[in-house]
């Protein structure tokens, strides 16, 4: 039993330091050798559910355990959901192993975990940060391939590099093989032939407030203050040549009301930015409101005394000359923007995590708005929502050629978290072949080209501003077209086992 738990604690380790943003990647594609070694050997479901929760509880306690700078419940709750539903797929898998054989017990892991990833990406308790395909990030040119396969196909490598290099431990014969499936996809990565569809550039400025959300953001400096300190940072920037200045996630504190943005302060203000500037386009988040007649959504919350409702958007702005356009952020973090599966625990809506500013259920909308300029279309991705793949490809499909990502890692201080979004975002511009603007707040912004490299980058913890000549592309990838179709054909398979495994018991019984 102790030997056991020490290679549960080996694939755990090997994880860990595969993991962004200090590990290699390639120890990721025999990370899972020991687990699947027990997986093998185990003859019950206590015992492979054990060893499963060890991997990936200290697995997940060592990659995210910086959740905790915002919220300790929040951390706590995170690990232990990820890992107990990490640590279900193989007892699924293990089920079928012990009904069927050991070949049917394999490809269930590998439908059951892909399937988990997947609806890992889509459902109310969505936290693909762990997801396996995300380890290359730091790597980009090892996975160019993923224009075609997106995250799950890094996932899917892994998973059939482990189970094959298992195999190999137990017979040589399958060494070639073990050697061909972890070399062919680097290969084909570093031969690929991506063709660009550059129509022309634009120039973008970035500022990098650096504001601390905790002693800052919400009561150490004012709106004004924040506004003003944003506009002197753009200004060692901004020229007649720049075509888009990009701030971060909540840069505007005033709150605004749709209806009436025109009259805001801070719009005000910063149009009169735009006056000098008559060719500058302002893209940058702000808390918003939009009042309703009745209660239009579930989030929508009550006017003391009355009978009105509004809702309140965590949102990006593009402002410019003519005109103010705003995107809501629809892909939430629950626990703090939202409560999931509102209609049974909407009534613990107050547990929601204060991070300042608004708290409780935020509203969102249905489709992905695109800010569209003469020939360049752009899409405002507003943080959390970075990670995820198919997400931001609907930006693509809607017509954006540019991707600018607005968010404040401020929270979680100088740990990896911050860095693991920042390489994330790199997976974007892959998978969709598109430029990408990030602009956040504490760090780091940067500016990253359609091959996931970053061209230009800020250092954490500091005021910066940078400027430079962004690619606009009208490319289009085999993954912007079919989104997480790996995802999709993992859950088929894995409801046909499902199904299976319930007509075997049924027929037995």
């Amino acid at each position: 039993m102790f030997k056991k738990t020490l290679l549960s604690l080996f694939s755990a380790i090997l994880l860990y330091f595969s993991w962004p943003p200090n590990g290699f990647p390639l120890l990721s594609l025999i990370a899972l050798v020991p687990l699947f070694y027990l997986f093998s050997k185990s003859k019950n479901k206590k015992e492979i559910f054990i060893f499963s929760f060890i991997t990936f509880l200290f697995w997940n306690l060592s990659t995210t355990y910086w959740i905790l700078h915002a919220s300790v419940l929040g951390m706590v709750l995170a690990v232990l959901v990820n890992t107990v539903l990490m640590s279900s797929v193989f007892i699924i898998a293990f089920i079928v192993k012990s009904r069927f054989d050991f070949k049917r017990g394999w490809w269930a892991i590998l439908c059951f975990w892909l399937c988990f990833e997947y609806i890992h990406l889509n459902w109310q308790l969505s936290w693909p940060w762990l997801s396996l395909g995300n380890v290359f990030s730091t790597y980009p040119n090892l996975i160019q391939w993923y224009e075609y396969t997106g995250v799950l196909g890094g996932s899917l490598w892994i998973l059939i590099s482990n189970l094959f290099v298992v195999q190999a431990l137990k017979s040589k014969k399958y060494i070639y093989s073990s050697l061909f499936i972890i070399i062919t996809p680097i290969v084909f990565s570093l031969i690929i032939d991506v063709n660009l569809n550059e129509t022309h550039t634009q120039n973008f400025v970035i500022v990098q407030p650096n504001v601390d959300p905790y002693t800052e953001k919400f009561s150490g400096l004012s709106a004004d203050q924040q506004l003003d300190k944003f506009i002197d940072l753009a200004l060692n920037e901004v020229d007649s040549n720049t075509n888009y200045l990009i701030g971060p996630e909540t840069a505007l504190l005033d709150r605004l009301w749709e209806s009436k943005m025109k009259s805001a302060p801070s719009i005000i203000k910063l149009r009169s930015l735009i006056d000098t500037f008559p060719n500058l386009k302002i893209l940058l988040g702000a808390t918003t409101f939009k009042k309703y007649d009745y209660k239009l959504s579930e989030t929508a919350r009550s006017f003391s005394n009355s009978n009105l409702y509004y809702d309140v958007f965590n949102s990006a702005l593009i402002i410019d000359k003519e005109e103010i356009k705003v995107y809501h952020k629809s892909k939430l973090v629950q626990g703090v923007e939202f409560m999931p599966f509102a209609s049974v625990l909407g009534k613990l809506n107050f547990l929601t995590i204060d991070l300042g500013g608004i708290t409780g259920s935020l509203g969102t909308q249905e489709n992905r708005s695109v800010f569209i300029n003469d020939s360049t279309r752009v899409a405002p991705i507003v943080c959390y929502e970075s990670i995820y793949g198919e997400y931001v490809s609907q930006f693509v499909r809607n017509g954006a050629n540019v991707l600018t990502i607005i968010t404040n890692d401020g929270w979680w201080k100088d740990t990896p978290g911050y860095l693991q979004h920042l390489h994330y975002a790199r997976l974007r511009a892959i998978e969709n072949r598109m430029s990408i603007v990030r602009s956040a707040n504490t760090g780091i912004s940067a500016f990253i080209d359609p091959y996931g490299n970053l061209l230009m980058q800020t250092n954490w913890d500091e005021e910066a501003v940078i400027a430079n000549d962004v690619k606009v592309i009208t490319s289009s990838t085999f993954y912007m077209r079919y989104g997480d179709y790996i995802g999709r054909l993992a859950s088929f398979l894995s409801v046909f086992f499902v199904c299976f495994l319930i007509a075997n018991l049924k027929i037995k019984k």
